[in-house]
């Protein structure tokens, strides 16, 4: 369960990079490729959060580890069902970019005269709940495919 002190942004790029072992430009780089909202301070300095760094740890591991790109990171993130986990009437899903295109996540669009127009993507439940792996894979699974009944005890074995 997430708390308000993971949420809460305290730490500088340059600490983050130093955390994580990257550059200030690689984390910019994921910035600009929307796979992370960043918070700036009032004197617009980026500032993270251990959550955020959850998040960019998740993305070291999957280009790292499991050799994805960042392009193929956004398409998993677009696969997320945004539209049934916020409850947007079908009538919205036909206008919104989130649903109707596969290159980002909801968050990384402009929402206009829908359910999430007004709301702060940083604190939608979407995207708190695609800040780890195994969070990602999860809601792709349930909300898209069949899982198979085995599923669970599979992936402990591995």
């Amino acid at each position: 369960m997430e708390t308000e002190d993971t949420e809460k942004p305290v730490y500088a790029i340059r600490e983050v990079a130093g955390r994580l072992g990257v550059s200030v430009e690689t984390i910019r780089l994921y910035e600009r490729h929307g796979l992370v909202i960043i918070t700036k301070s009032e004197s617009g300095q980026r500032i993270y959060s251990e959550s955020d760094i959850e998040r960019l740890k998740c993305i070291r591991s999957a280009i790292n580890e499991l050799k994805i790109s960042i392009e193929g990171i956004r398409r998993m993130q677009s696969m997320v069902p945004c539209w049934s986990h916020i409850q947007c009437p079908e009538e919205q899903r036909k206008k919104c970019p989130a649903f109707l295109r596969g290159s980002g996540g909801c968050w990384t669009y402009k929402h206009n005269g829908n359910s999430c127009a007004d709301l702060d993507c940083r604190a939608c439940k979407v995207y708190k709940l695609s800040g780890t792996c195994e969070n990602i894979k999860t809601l792709i699974y349930q909300d898209l495919l069949p899982q198979p009944e085995n599923y669970r005890q599979q992936e402990n074995e591995t």
